[in-house]
Protein backbone atom coordinates (compact mmCIF):
# COMPACT_ATOMS: atom_id res chain seq x y z
CA UNK A 1 0.00 0.00 0.00
CA UNK A 2 1.33 3.43 -0.84
CA UNK A 3 2.15 5.53 2.18
CA UNK A 4 0.16 8.43 0.86
CA UNK A 5 -3.03 6.37 0.93
CA UNK A 6 -2.93 5.79 4.68
CA UNK A 7 -5.69 7.64 6.51
CA UNK A 8 -4.48 10.52 8.69
CA UNK A 9 -6.20 9.32 11.93
CA UNK A 10 -4.55 5.92 11.48
CA UNK A 11 -1.12 7.51 11.09
CA UNK A 12 -1.71 9.72 14.11
CA UNK A 13 -2.53 6.67 16.18
CA UNK A 14 0.52 4.84 14.88
CA UNK A 15 2.85 7.68 15.81
CA UNK A 16 1.35 7.89 19.28
CA UNK A 17 1.70 4.16 19.81
CA UNK A 18 5.29 3.97 18.59
CA UNK A 19 6.57 7.09 20.38
CA UNK A 20 4.97 6.55 23.80
CA UNK A 21 8.37 5.77 25.38
CA UNK A 22 10.72 7.42 27.85
CA UNK A 23 14.46 7.85 28.02
CA UNK A 24 16.66 6.18 30.60
CA UNK A 25 17.91 9.33 32.27
CA UNK A 26 16.47 12.39 33.88
CA UNK A 27 14.52 14.33 31.31
CA UNK A 28 12.30 17.29 31.30
CA UNK A 29 8.93 17.15 29.59
CA UNK A 30 7.54 19.46 26.99
CA UNK A 31 3.92 20.48 26.66
CA UNK A 32 1.94 17.92 24.65
CA UNK A 33 -1.08 18.55 22.48
CA UNK A 34 -3.59 17.77 25.21
CA UNK A 35 -1.64 18.43 28.41
CA UNK A 36 -1.33 21.69 30.30
CA UNK A 37 1.71 23.95 30.09
CA UNK A 38 2.87 23.03 33.61
CA UNK A 39 6.13 21.14 33.83
CA UNK A 40 5.99 17.59 35.10
CA UNK A 41 8.38 15.96 37.56
CA UNK A 42 11.44 14.24 36.24
CA UNK A 43 10.66 10.76 35.07
CA UNK A 44 12.24 7.68 36.58
CA UNK A 45 14.58 5.60 34.51
CA UNK A 46 13.08 2.50 32.90
CA UNK A 47 14.67 -0.84 32.19
CA UNK A 48 15.87 -0.75 28.64
CA UNK A 49 15.87 -3.51 26.08
CA UNK A 50 19.29 -4.76 24.88
CA UNK A 51 20.86 -2.14 22.70
CA UNK A 52 20.73 -3.40 19.16
CA UNK A 53 19.59 -0.23 17.60
CA UNK A 54 21.52 -0.69 14.42
CA UNK A 55 18.80 -3.12 13.34
CA UNK A 56 15.88 -1.16 14.80
CA UNK A 57 15.12 0.96 11.75
CA UNK A 58 14.93 -2.07 9.50
CA UNK A 59 12.84 -4.03 11.99
CA UNK A 60 10.51 -1.12 12.56
CA UNK A 61 10.04 -0.50 8.87
CA UNK A 62 9.40 -4.19 8.28
CA UNK A 63 6.82 -4.31 11.09
CA UNK A 64 5.18 -1.13 9.90
CA UNK A 65 4.93 -2.34 6.31
CA UNK A 66 3.44 -5.64 7.42
CA UNK A 67 0.91 -3.79 9.52
CA UNK A 68 -0.03 -1.50 6.68
CA UNK A 69 -0.48 -4.46 4.35
CA UNK A 70 -3.16 -5.82 6.69
CA UNK A 71 -6.55 -4.35 7.39
CA UNK A 72 -6.90 -4.22 11.16
CA UNK A 73 -5.88 -2.03 14.06
CA UNK A 74 -4.76 -5.19 15.85
CA UNK A 75 -2.13 -5.67 13.16
CA UNK A 76 -0.71 -2.22 13.81
CA UNK A 77 -0.65 -2.79 17.55
CA UNK A 78 1.15 -6.09 17.30
CA UNK A 79 3.66 -4.68 14.84
CA UNK A 80 4.43 -1.38 16.54
CA UNK A 81 4.12 -1.93 20.26
CA UNK A 82 6.66 -4.72 20.25
CA UNK A 83 9.43 -2.08 19.95
CA UNK A 84 10.79 0.19 22.69
CA UNK A 85 13.51 2.41 21.15
CA UNK A 86 16.67 3.11 23.12
CA UNK A 87 18.75 6.29 23.35
CA UNK A 88 20.84 5.50 20.30
CA UNK A 89 17.65 5.45 18.22
CA UNK A 90 16.74 8.99 19.22
CA UNK A 91 20.14 10.25 18.09
CA UNK A 92 19.77 8.41 14.79
CA UNK A 93 17.55 9.17 11.83
CA UNK A 94 14.68 7.37 13.54
CA UNK A 95 11.55 7.28 11.44
CA UNK A 96 13.30 9.04 8.60
CA UNK A 97 14.45 5.59 7.53
CA UNK A 98 10.92 4.91 6.32
CA UNK A 99 11.75 6.49 3.01
CA UNK A 100 13.43 9.35 1.28
CA UNK A 101 10.75 11.70 2.45
CA UNK A 102 10.66 10.32 5.99
CA UNK A 103 7.46 11.17 7.78
CA UNK A 104 6.31 13.34 4.94
CA UNK A 105 5.71 10.24 2.87
CA UNK A 106 3.86 8.56 5.75
CA UNK A 107 1.53 11.51 6.22
CA UNK A 108 0.99 11.96 2.51
CA UNK A 109 2.80 15.31 2.24
CA UNK A 110 4.13 16.08 -1.19
CA UNK A 111 6.62 18.69 0.02
CA UNK A 112 9.68 18.52 2.20
CA UNK A 113 8.37 21.17 4.60
CA UNK A 114 7.33 19.95 8.02
CA UNK A 115 3.97 20.98 9.30
CA UNK A 116 3.02 21.90 12.86
CA UNK A 117 2.14 18.36 13.87
CA UNK A 118 5.42 17.00 12.50
CA UNK A 119 7.50 19.64 14.33
CA UNK A 120 5.84 18.72 17.61
CA UNK A 121 6.39 15.07 16.85
CA UNK A 122 10.12 15.54 16.17
CA UNK A 123 10.55 17.62 19.31
CA UNK A 124 8.90 15.01 21.45
CA UNK A 125 10.74 12.19 19.77
CA UNK A 126 14.20 13.63 20.29
CA UNK A 127 13.50 14.39 23.95
CA UNK A 128 12.16 10.89 24.60
CA UNK A 129 8.93 12.35 26.01
CA UNK A 130 5.68 10.45 26.25
CA UNK A 131 3.58 12.14 23.60
CA UNK A 132 -0.18 12.56 23.90
CA UNK A 133 -1.95 12.58 20.54
CA UNK A 134 -5.62 13.18 19.87
CA UNK A 135 -7.12 9.97 18.59
CA UNK A 136 -10.16 10.82 16.56
CA UNK A 137 -12.87 8.21 16.27
CA UNK A 138 -13.80 6.64 19.60
CA UNK A 139 -14.68 3.53 17.66
CA UNK A 140 -11.05 3.06 16.57
CA UNK A 141 -9.84 3.60 20.12
CA UNK A 142 -12.16 1.18 21.85
CA UNK A 143 -13.03 -1.39 19.21
CA UNK A 144 -12.07 -4.87 20.37
CA UNK A 145 -12.70 -8.23 18.86
CA UNK A 146 -15.71 -9.86 20.51
CA UNK A 147 -15.07 -13.29 21.97
CA UNK A 148 -16.55 -16.04 19.85
CA UNK A 149 -19.54 -17.67 21.50
CA UNK A 150 -21.28 -20.84 20.50
CA UNK A 151 -24.69 -20.26 18.95
CA UNK A 152 -27.61 -21.25 21.13
CA UNK A 153 -29.42 -24.30 19.76
CA UNK A 154 -33.21 -24.44 19.46
CA UNK A 155 -35.26 -27.58 20.00
CA UNK A 156 -38.93 -28.57 19.87
CA UNK A 157 -40.17 -29.76 23.25
CA UNK A 158 -43.94 -29.57 22.77
CA UNK A 159 -46.62 -29.19 20.09
CA UNK A 160 -50.35 -29.24 19.53
CA UNK A 161 -52.94 -28.83 16.80
CA UNK A 162 -56.58 -28.01 16.33
CA UNK A 163 -57.51 -29.50 12.97
CA UNK A 164 -60.19 -31.21 10.88
CA UNK A 165 -58.42 -34.50 11.72
CA UNK A 166 -58.27 -34.09 15.49
CA UNK A 167 -57.12 -31.82 18.27
CA UNK A 168 -54.26 -33.96 19.56
CA UNK A 169 -50.96 -34.13 17.68
CA UNK A 170 -50.77 -37.93 17.86
CA UNK A 171 -54.39 -38.46 16.79
CA UNK A 172 -53.89 -35.94 14.03
CA UNK A 173 -50.77 -37.63 12.68
CA UNK A 174 -52.18 -41.15 12.91
CA UNK A 175 -55.10 -40.02 10.75
CA UNK A 176 -52.66 -38.56 8.25
CA UNK A 177 -50.70 -41.81 8.12
CA UNK A 178 -53.92 -43.72 7.42
CA UNK A 179 -54.83 -41.34 4.58
CA UNK A 180 -58.03 -40.09 6.24
CA UNK A 181 -59.57 -37.00 4.65
CA UNK A 182 -60.93 -34.19 6.82
CA UNK A 183 -62.74 -32.48 3.92
CA UNK A 184 -66.56 -32.46 4.09
CA UNK A 185 -69.62 -30.35 3.38
CA UNK A 186 -69.76 -27.08 5.28
CA UNK A 187 -72.34 -27.16 8.09
CA UNK A 188 -71.62 -23.90 9.94
CA UNK A 189 -73.97 -21.90 7.71
CA UNK A 190 -76.18 -22.32 4.67
CA UNK A 191 -73.89 -22.16 1.67
CA UNK A 192 -76.23 -23.41 -1.04
CA UNK A 193 -75.85 -20.12 -2.91
CA UNK A 194 -72.08 -20.58 -3.28
CA UNK A 195 -70.39 -22.57 -6.06
CA UNK A 196 -68.13 -24.07 -3.37
CA UNK A 197 -69.84 -25.79 -0.45
CA UNK A 198 -67.02 -27.91 0.98
CA UNK A 199 -64.12 -27.28 3.33
CA UNK A 200 -61.82 -28.57 6.04
CA UNK A 201 -64.35 -27.65 8.71
CA UNK A 202 -63.90 -28.48 12.38
CA UNK A 203 -67.17 -30.13 13.38
CA UNK A 204 -66.73 -30.26 17.14
CA UNK A 205 -64.51 -28.28 19.44
CA UNK A 206 -64.53 -27.50 23.16
CA UNK A 207 -62.56 -24.97 25.17
CA UNK A 208 -63.53 -26.52 28.52
CA UNK A 209 -60.58 -26.43 30.88
CA UNK A 210 -58.53 -24.25 28.54
CA UNK A 211 -60.37 -20.93 28.10
CA UNK A 212 -62.51 -19.09 30.66
CA UNK A 213 -66.24 -19.17 29.78
CA UNK A 214 -66.53 -15.37 29.78
CA UNK A 215 -64.00 -15.24 26.94
CA UNK A 216 -65.10 -18.32 25.04
CA UNK A 217 -68.53 -16.72 24.49
CA UNK A 218 -67.09 -13.52 22.98
CA UNK A 219 -63.84 -14.46 21.30
CA UNK A 220 -63.44 -15.23 17.64
CA UNK A 221 -62.75 -18.87 16.81
CA UNK A 222 -59.23 -18.13 15.63
CA UNK A 223 -58.40 -16.92 19.17
CA UNK A 224 -60.09 -19.89 20.82
CA UNK A 225 -58.16 -22.30 18.61
CA UNK A 226 -54.93 -20.44 19.35
CA UNK A 227 -55.37 -20.33 23.13
CA UNK A 228 -56.36 -23.97 23.33
CA UNK A 229 -53.54 -25.20 21.09
CA UNK A 230 -51.03 -23.02 22.93
CA UNK A 231 -51.93 -24.39 26.35
CA UNK A 232 -51.99 -27.96 25.05
CA UNK A 233 -48.50 -27.45 23.60
CA UNK A 234 -47.32 -26.36 27.06
CA UNK A 235 -48.85 -29.47 28.61
CA UNK A 236 -47.26 -31.60 25.89
CA UNK A 237 -43.90 -30.03 26.71
CA UNK A 238 -44.17 -30.78 30.43
CA UNK A 239 -44.58 -27.13 31.47
CA UNK A 240 -46.50 -27.82 34.66
CA UNK A 241 -47.46 -25.33 37.37
CA UNK A 242 -44.31 -26.26 39.29
CA UNK A 243 -42.14 -25.64 36.24
CA UNK A 244 -43.90 -22.33 35.62
CA UNK A 245 -42.85 -21.18 39.10
CA UNK A 246 -39.20 -21.91 38.34
CA UNK A 247 -38.74 -20.49 34.85
CA UNK A 248 -37.87 -16.87 34.13
CA UNK A 249 -41.11 -15.50 32.69
CA UNK A 250 -39.30 -12.46 31.35
CA UNK A 251 -37.57 -14.83 28.92
CA UNK A 252 -40.72 -16.64 27.81
CA UNK A 253 -42.62 -15.31 24.79
CA UNK A 254 -45.57 -15.92 22.50
CA UNK A 255 -45.53 -15.39 18.74
CA UNK A 256 -48.62 -16.93 17.15
CA UNK A 257 -49.95 -15.19 14.05
CA UNK A 258 -53.03 -15.19 11.88
CA UNK A 259 -53.60 -14.42 8.22
CA UNK A 260 -57.21 -13.29 8.55
CA UNK A 261 -57.74 -12.41 12.22
CA UNK A 262 -61.17 -12.20 13.82
CA UNK A 263 -63.33 -11.98 10.70
CA UNK A 264 -66.44 -13.34 12.38
CA UNK A 265 -66.25 -10.90 15.32
CA UNK A 266 -65.80 -8.03 12.91
CA UNK A 267 -68.59 -9.25 10.61
CA UNK A 268 -70.94 -9.61 13.58
CA UNK A 269 -70.09 -6.05 14.63
CA UNK A 270 -71.05 -4.76 11.19
CA UNK A 271 -74.38 -6.58 11.38
CA UNK A 272 -75.01 -5.14 14.86
CA UNK A 273 -74.16 -1.67 13.64
CA UNK A 274 -76.99 -1.89 11.11
CA UNK A 275 -79.31 -1.79 14.14
CA UNK A 276 -77.34 0.48 16.47
CA UNK A 277 -73.79 0.95 17.69
CA UNK A 278 -75.18 0.10 21.13
CA UNK A 279 -75.67 -3.47 19.94
CA UNK A 280 -72.00 -3.92 19.06
CA UNK A 281 -69.70 -6.23 21.03
CA UNK A 282 -67.44 -3.89 23.08
CA UNK A 283 -64.57 -6.27 22.36
CA UNK A 284 -65.12 -6.32 18.59
CA UNK A 285 -62.04 -4.24 17.79
CA UNK A 286 -59.44 -5.93 20.05
CA UNK A 287 -60.81 -9.41 19.32
CA UNK A 288 -60.60 -8.80 15.59
CA UNK A 289 -56.90 -7.88 15.58
CA UNK A 290 -54.35 -10.58 14.78
CA UNK A 291 -52.07 -9.81 17.74
CA UNK A 292 -54.66 -10.23 20.47
CA UNK A 293 -54.46 -14.02 20.59
CA UNK A 294 -50.76 -13.93 21.49
CA UNK A 295 -51.41 -11.12 23.95
CA UNK A 296 -54.26 -12.95 25.72
CA UNK A 297 -52.20 -16.13 26.00
CA UNK A 298 -49.28 -14.20 27.48
CA UNK A 299 -51.60 -12.50 29.98
CA UNK A 300 -52.97 -15.87 31.02
CA UNK A 301 -49.47 -17.31 31.50
CA UNK A 302 -47.76 -14.20 32.85
CA UNK A 303 -45.09 -14.44 30.16
CA UNK A 304 -43.34 -11.11 29.70
CA UNK A 305 -40.90 -11.93 26.89
CA UNK A 306 -41.30 -11.21 23.15
CA UNK A 307 -44.99 -11.01 22.28
CA UNK A 308 -46.54 -10.02 18.98
CA UNK A 309 -48.04 -11.54 15.83
CA UNK A 310 -47.05 -11.70 12.20
CA UNK A 311 -49.45 -11.76 9.28
CA UNK A 312 -47.99 -12.82 5.95
CA UNK A 313 -51.04 -14.56 4.51
CA UNK A 314 -50.54 -18.32 4.20
CA UNK A 315 -46.84 -18.07 5.11
CA UNK A 316 -47.69 -16.63 8.55
CA UNK A 317 -46.83 -19.68 10.69
CA UNK A 318 -43.36 -20.19 9.26
CA UNK A 319 -42.55 -16.52 9.75
CA UNK A 320 -43.61 -16.83 13.39
CA UNK A 321 -41.61 -20.03 13.92
CA UNK A 322 -38.39 -18.64 12.46
CA UNK A 323 -38.66 -15.31 14.30
CA UNK A 324 -39.31 -17.15 17.56
CA UNK A 325 -36.20 -19.26 17.05
CA UNK A 326 -34.20 -16.11 16.37
CA UNK A 327 -35.35 -14.62 19.68
CA UNK A 328 -33.99 -17.71 21.42
CA UNK A 329 -30.73 -17.71 19.46
CA UNK A 330 -30.11 -14.05 20.33
CA UNK A 331 -30.71 -14.75 24.02
CA UNK A 332 -33.89 -12.68 24.21
CA UNK A 333 -35.95 -15.73 25.19
CA UNK A 334 -35.48 -19.27 26.49
CA UNK A 335 -38.97 -20.52 25.59
CA UNK A 336 -41.31 -19.45 22.78
CA UNK A 337 -44.81 -20.60 21.87
CA UNK A 338 -45.16 -20.06 18.14
CA UNK A 339 -47.35 -20.95 15.18
CA UNK A 340 -50.56 -19.76 13.58
CA UNK A 341 -54.34 -19.90 13.77
CA UNK A 342 -57.19 -19.09 11.38
CA UNK A 343 -60.91 -19.61 11.07
CA UNK A 344 -62.86 -17.98 8.25
CA UNK A 345 -65.54 -20.62 7.75
CA UNK A 346 -68.21 -17.93 7.45
CA UNK A 347 -70.04 -16.49 4.43
CA UNK A 348 -67.68 -13.54 3.93
CA UNK A 349 -64.63 -15.81 4.15
CA UNK A 350 -65.95 -18.39 1.72
CA UNK A 351 -67.34 -15.74 -0.60
CA UNK A 352 -64.06 -13.84 -0.68
CA UNK A 353 -62.06 -16.84 -1.88
CA UNK A 354 -64.80 -17.83 -4.32
CA UNK A 355 -64.53 -14.35 -5.80
CA UNK A 356 -60.78 -14.93 -6.23
CA UNK A 357 -61.63 -18.10 -8.19
CA UNK A 358 -59.20 -19.95 -5.94
CA UNK A 359 -61.42 -22.72 -4.50
CA UNK A 360 -62.24 -26.21 -5.70
CA UNK A 361 -65.86 -26.79 -6.75
CA UNK A 362 -65.79 -30.57 -6.44
CA UNK A 363 -68.82 -30.52 -4.16
CA UNK A 364 -70.11 -33.96 -5.11
CA UNK A 365 -67.00 -35.72 -3.77
CA UNK A 366 -65.46 -33.60 -0.97
CA UNK A 367 -62.77 -36.10 0.08
CA UNK A 368 -61.40 -36.07 -3.50
CA UNK A 369 -61.37 -32.30 -3.86
CA UNK A 370 -57.89 -31.52 -2.56
CA UNK A 371 -55.48 -33.23 -4.96
CA UNK A 372 -52.02 -31.63 -5.17
CA UNK A 373 -50.07 -32.32 -8.40
CA UNK A 374 -53.00 -34.21 -9.95
CA UNK A 375 -53.91 -33.09 -13.45
CA UNK A 376 -57.61 -32.81 -12.47
CA UNK A 377 -57.11 -30.41 -9.53
CA UNK A 378 -59.33 -27.34 -9.70
CA UNK A 379 -58.30 -25.19 -6.74
CA UNK A 380 -57.60 -25.43 -3.03
CA UNK A 381 -60.01 -26.40 -0.27
CA UNK A 382 -60.34 -23.90 2.56
CA UNK A 383 -59.77 -25.26 6.08
CA UNK A 384 -59.53 -23.96 9.63
CA UNK A 385 -57.50 -24.71 12.72
CA UNK A 386 -54.34 -23.91 14.63
CA UNK A 387 -50.86 -25.28 15.15
CA UNK A 388 -48.46 -24.36 17.95
CA UNK A 389 -44.87 -25.44 18.63
CA UNK A 390 -43.04 -25.05 21.92
CA UNK A 391 -39.50 -23.99 21.01
CA UNK A 392 -36.85 -23.98 23.70
CA UNK A 393 -33.15 -23.31 24.10
CA UNK A 394 -31.36 -26.65 24.28
CA UNK A 395 -29.57 -26.25 27.61
CA UNK A 396 -32.72 -24.84 29.20
CA UNK A 397 -34.68 -27.86 27.98
CA UNK A 398 -32.05 -30.32 29.21
CA UNK A 399 -31.84 -28.64 32.60
CA UNK A 400 -35.55 -29.16 33.27
CA UNK A 401 -35.48 -32.69 31.84
CA UNK A 402 -37.75 -31.97 28.86
CA UNK A 403 -38.40 -34.52 26.13
CA UNK A 404 -36.84 -33.24 22.91
CA UNK A 405 -38.85 -34.10 19.81
CA UNK A 406 -36.58 -32.53 17.17
CA UNK A 407 -34.10 -29.75 16.60
CA UNK A 408 -34.94 -26.58 14.70
CA UNK A 409 -32.09 -25.89 12.29
CA UNK A 410 -33.16 -22.60 10.70
CA UNK A 411 -35.02 -21.15 7.74
CA UNK A 412 -35.47 -18.19 5.46
CA UNK A 413 -37.94 -15.71 3.94
CA UNK A 414 -38.04 -14.13 0.49
CA UNK A 415 -40.51 -12.23 -1.65
CA UNK A 416 -41.41 -12.90 -5.29
CA UNK A 417 -42.04 -9.17 -5.87
CA UNK A 418 -44.12 -10.24 -8.84
CA UNK A 419 -47.90 -10.55 -8.30
CA UNK A 420 -50.49 -10.45 -5.49
CA UNK A 421 -51.71 -14.02 -5.93
CA UNK A 422 -49.72 -15.68 -8.73
CA UNK A 423 -46.30 -17.26 -8.12
CA UNK A 424 -43.27 -16.05 -10.04
CA UNK A 425 -43.19 -17.83 -13.45
CA UNK A 426 -39.70 -19.29 -13.01
CA UNK A 427 -39.99 -19.86 -9.25
CA UNK A 428 -37.07 -17.53 -8.53
CA UNK A 429 -38.37 -16.45 -5.12
CA UNK A 430 -38.98 -20.01 -3.96
CA UNK A 431 -35.56 -21.20 -5.15
CA UNK A 432 -33.87 -18.28 -3.43
CA UNK A 433 -35.79 -18.97 -0.23
CA UNK A 434 -34.78 -22.65 -0.14
CA UNK A 435 -31.14 -21.89 -0.93
CA UNK A 436 -30.97 -19.22 1.75
CA UNK A 437 -32.58 -21.56 4.28
CA UNK A 438 -29.99 -24.24 3.54
CA UNK A 439 -27.13 -21.75 3.81
CA UNK A 440 -28.43 -20.21 7.02
CA UNK A 441 -28.88 -23.65 8.59
CA UNK A 442 -25.58 -25.05 7.38
CA UNK A 443 -27.37 -27.95 5.71
CA UNK A 444 -26.32 -29.53 2.42
CA UNK A 445 -28.86 -30.38 -0.26
CA UNK A 446 -28.04 -34.07 0.05
CA UNK A 447 -29.03 -34.13 3.71
CA UNK A 448 -32.63 -33.06 3.03
CA UNK A 449 -34.56 -36.25 2.36
CA UNK A 450 -38.09 -35.19 3.33
CA UNK A 451 -40.11 -32.16 2.21
CA UNK A 452 -43.57 -31.23 3.39
CA UNK A 453 -44.54 -29.10 0.42
CA UNK A 454 -46.84 -26.08 0.37
CA UNK A 455 -48.74 -27.74 -2.55
CA UNK A 456 -52.27 -26.37 -2.18
CA UNK A 457 -53.87 -28.08 -5.19
CA UNK A 458 -53.87 -24.97 -7.40
CA UNK A 459 -53.05 -25.15 -11.10
CA UNK A 460 -50.08 -22.77 -11.09
CA UNK A 461 -48.75 -23.05 -7.56
CA UNK A 462 -48.18 -26.80 -7.41
CA UNK A 463 -46.03 -26.94 -10.53
CA UNK A 464 -43.98 -23.84 -9.70
CA UNK A 465 -43.06 -25.28 -6.31
CA UNK A 466 -42.38 -28.73 -7.78
CA UNK A 467 -39.99 -27.30 -10.37
CA UNK A 468 -38.23 -25.30 -7.68
CA UNK A 469 -37.77 -28.46 -5.61
CA UNK A 470 -36.36 -30.28 -8.63
CA UNK A 471 -33.97 -27.38 -9.22
CA UNK A 472 -32.72 -27.52 -5.63
CA UNK A 473 -32.89 -31.24 -4.81
CA UNK A 474 -33.36 -33.08 -8.11
CA UNK A 475 -30.12 -35.00 -7.74
CA UNK A 476 -31.10 -36.51 -4.39
CA UNK A 477 -32.41 -40.06 -4.97
CA UNK A 478 -33.59 -40.39 -1.35
CA UNK A 479 -35.89 -37.36 -1.45
CA UNK A 480 -39.56 -37.89 -0.57
CA UNK A 481 -42.21 -35.18 -0.96
CA UNK A 482 -45.80 -35.01 0.30
CA UNK A 483 -48.57 -32.50 0.97
CA UNK A 484 -50.57 -32.50 4.20
CA UNK A 485 -53.18 -30.32 2.46
CA UNK A 486 -54.36 -33.31 0.42
CA UNK A 487 -56.16 -34.43 3.59
CA UNK A 488 -56.99 -31.32 5.64
CA UNK A 489 -57.19 -28.60 2.99
CA UNK A 490 -55.50 -25.23 3.32
CA UNK A 491 -55.56 -23.84 6.86
CA UNK A 492 -54.35 -20.42 5.65
CA UNK A 493 -52.22 -18.75 8.34
CA UNK A 494 -52.23 -21.93 10.43
CA UNK A 495 -51.05 -24.17 7.58
CA UNK A 496 -47.31 -23.83 8.19
CA UNK A 497 -47.51 -24.65 11.90
CA UNK A 498 -49.78 -27.66 11.41
CA UNK A 499 -47.47 -28.92 8.67
CA UNK A 500 -44.43 -28.28 10.89
CA UNK A 501 -46.08 -30.56 13.46
CA UNK A 502 -46.45 -33.18 10.71
CA UNK A 503 -42.76 -32.81 9.84
CA UNK A 504 -41.69 -33.21 13.48
CA UNK A 505 -43.98 -36.23 13.83
CA UNK A 506 -42.32 -37.77 10.77
CA UNK A 507 -38.96 -37.36 12.51
CA UNK A 508 -40.31 -38.86 15.74
CA UNK A 509 -42.12 -41.83 14.25
CA UNK A 510 -40.02 -42.67 11.20
CA UNK A 511 -43.18 -42.66 9.04
CA UNK A 512 -44.23 -40.14 6.41
CA UNK A 513 -47.86 -39.75 5.42
CA UNK A 514 -49.22 -40.42 1.91
CA UNK A 515 -50.40 -38.07 -0.82
CA UNK A 516 -54.04 -38.93 -1.37
CA UNK A 517 -55.97 -38.25 -4.58
CA UNK A 518 -52.82 -38.23 -6.73
CA UNK A 519 -54.37 -40.41 -9.41
CA UNK A 520 -53.16 -38.76 -12.63
CA UNK A 521 -49.96 -36.77 -12.05
CA UNK A 522 -49.65 -33.54 -14.01
CA UNK A 523 -47.36 -33.47 -17.01
CA UNK A 524 -43.74 -33.11 -15.95
CA UNK A 525 -44.32 -34.40 -12.42
CA UNK A 526 -42.06 -37.34 -11.56
CA UNK A 527 -43.94 -39.53 -9.10
CA UNK A 528 -40.67 -41.14 -8.01
CA UNK A 529 -40.13 -38.15 -5.71
CA UNK A 530 -43.71 -38.05 -4.42
CA UNK A 531 -45.01 -40.28 -1.65
CA UNK A 532 -47.67 -42.67 -2.96
CA UNK A 533 -51.17 -43.41 -1.64
CA UNK A 534 -49.79 -45.31 1.37
CA UNK A 535 -47.57 -44.21 4.25
CA UNK A 536 -43.87 -44.94 3.87
CA UNK A 537 -41.08 -45.72 6.29
CA UNK A 538 -38.32 -43.09 6.23
CA UNK A 539 -35.37 -42.30 8.46
CA UNK A 540 -35.59 -38.52 8.20
CA UNK A 541 -32.22 -36.77 8.15
CA UNK A 542 -33.48 -33.23 7.59
CA UNK A 543 -37.08 -32.21 6.98
CA UNK A 544 -37.97 -29.04 5.09
CA UNK A 545 -41.40 -27.42 5.27
CA UNK A 546 -42.48 -24.75 2.77
CA UNK A 547 -45.22 -22.13 3.11
CA UNK A 548 -46.07 -19.42 0.58
CA UNK A 549 -48.65 -16.66 0.78
CA UNK A 550 -50.53 -14.04 -1.20
CA UNK A 551 -48.24 -11.10 -1.80
CA UNK A 552 -45.37 -13.33 -2.90
CA UNK A 553 -44.27 -14.27 0.62
CA UNK A 554 -42.04 -17.36 0.65
CA UNK A 555 -40.81 -19.22 3.72
CA UNK A 556 -38.88 -22.41 4.41
CA UNK A 557 -38.01 -23.96 7.77
CA UNK A 558 -35.87 -27.01 8.58
CA UNK A 559 -36.04 -29.60 11.34
CA UNK A 560 -33.83 -32.59 12.13
CA UNK A 561 -33.56 -35.34 14.74
CA UNK A 562 -31.88 -34.08 17.90
CA UNK A 563 -28.40 -35.54 18.31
Amino acid sequence: MAASSVASPLCTWLVAACMSVTCDGDCSTRPSMLSSSKRRPKCAARRRLPSKCSSFSADFQKGLNSAFSGSSIQGLMSSCLAFEPCDEYYSSKGLSSLGSNGLSSLFGSKTGTTNRRQRRFHGAAHSGETMAVAVQPTEERTKQKKPTTRQRRVVVTGMSVVSPLGHDSDVFYNNLLEGVSGISEIEAFDCTQFPTRIGGEIKSFSTDGWVAPKFSRRMDKFMLYMLTAGKKALADGGITEDVMKQIDKAKCGVLIGSAMGGMKVFNDAIEALRVSYKKMNPFCVPFATTNMGSAMLAMDLGWMGPNYSISTACATSNFCILNSANHIIRGEADIMLCGGSDSVMIPIGLGGFVACRALSQRNSDPTKASRPWDINRDGFVMGEGAGVLLLEELEHAKKRGATIFAEFLGGSFTCDAYHMTEPHPDGAGVILCIEKALAQSGVSREDVNYINAHATSTLAGDLKEYNALIHCFGQNPELRVNSTKSMIGHLLGAAGAVEAVAAVQAIRTGWIHPNINLENPDEGVDTKLLVGPKKERLDVKVALSNSFGFGGHNSSVLFAPYK
